[in-house]
């Protein structure tokens, strides 16, 4: 049974293969035949159009794809871009800040190796502001040697206030410009002084000037320094710059005359100071302060090298009454 099979199966196989090879040279006769190769030629020509529209669509699609993905290159590349310029603004404008402090904290520097006086070094924590009163906080206090009083100054030496109130660890200070600060300015020019004090919005006041002087415009103000009666020292050391003129006005039938100043430090923008630590105003040491050197009822004068308090002198008289 499974002979019969076989052969059948390869009977087949032959058919197949005897008629395969028949169409095979029957289409190899009639393919060199004239009227098929014009035949050929004909739909060729009528196919060419559509297999150039479809050559075209498929550049098309390649050259959109190829297009799209340099765009999307491109954005890849843009983004990068804006992420290290932004980089770059940053850290240019970190080192323009540090720069900015290391000029401001060099001048200080500066400053305090060519002082006289003992001072410390401190950055203002915050500020205060309001109708009348203009304070800042600074991060130094008693630990650090801060006293109420002491003079606190800005970049270049110009001075800045005192203190007011002093903690452990921070301090505050009453500006210049503050409406309850009265400083005594003197004039480089002439040496005439005047009383400084603060007014809003942040700029200087200087009063009872003389009438005569000639207070000219973009003239320095400086602390006077002057020591009062009873040998009471002036809070703020002599030749401190207050600021200079940028206006003066007069009534011509006044005696005294008011200029106004622009603050020598920016009162504003005050990021660190120098406080001064050793300088001593108001009243001298117990032992410095004048004394009454009346004689005692023995004669004798009091002992010890104390300044002594002049009397003031009386008026004399303008005459005698007549009876």
């Amino acid at each position: 049974m499974s002979a019969v099979f076989a052969n059948r199966v390869v009977r087949r196989r032959a058919i197949a293969f005897v008629a395969l090879l028949a169409t095979s040279l029957v289409l190899m006769a009639v393919s060199g035949n004239r009227l098929v190769v014009e035949l050929q030629q004909g739909i060729g020509f009528a196919f060419r159009p559509m297999q150039s529209a479809l050559d075209g669509l498929g550049r098309n699609v390649a050259s959109i794809g190829a297009a799209l993905a340099e765009i999307d290159q491109l954005r890849l590349d843009n983004e990068a871009l804006r992420a290290e310029n932004e980089r770059i603004r940053i850290e240019n404008r970190q080192a323009e800040e540090l720069r900015r402090e290391n000029e401001l904290l060099t001048s200080l520097l500066q400053l305090r190796n060519g002082f006289e006086y003992e001072t410390v070094a401190a950055s203002v924590i915050a500020r205060g502001s309001s109708e009348v009163q203009r304070r800042v906080t600074l991060d130094r206090g008693t630990a650090d040697g801060i006293e109420v009083g002491d003079v606190v100054l800005g970049s270049g030496g110009a001075l800045v206030g005192r203190v007011i109130e002093a903690g452990p660890s921070s301090a505050t200070v009453q500006l210049i410009s503050d409406s309850a600060s009265t400083v005594i300015g003197q004039l480089l020019t002439s040496a005439a002084t005047g009383e400084v004090t603060g007014q809003l919005p942040g700029s200087l006041r200087m009063e009872n000037i003389a009438a005569a002087v000639t207070v000219a415009l973009g003239e320095e103000v400086v602390t006077a320094g002057i020591e009062l009666a009873g040998g009471i020292r002036s809070p703020y050391p002599k030749g401190l710059v207050i600021g200079r003129v940028v206006d003066v006005r007069r009534d011509a039938n006044q005696i005294v005359q008011t200029a106004f100043l622009e603050p020598a430090a920016n009162l504003d923008r005050l990021e660190y100071v120098l406080v001064i630590l050793d300088y001593e105003g108001g009243l001298p040491a117990p032992e410095q302060q004048p004394t009454d050197c009346r004689p005692d009822e023995d004669g004798t004068l009091p002992d010890g090298e104390q300044p002594c308090i002049e009397p003031t002198p009386m008026p004399a008289p303008s005459g005698s009454p007549t009876t």
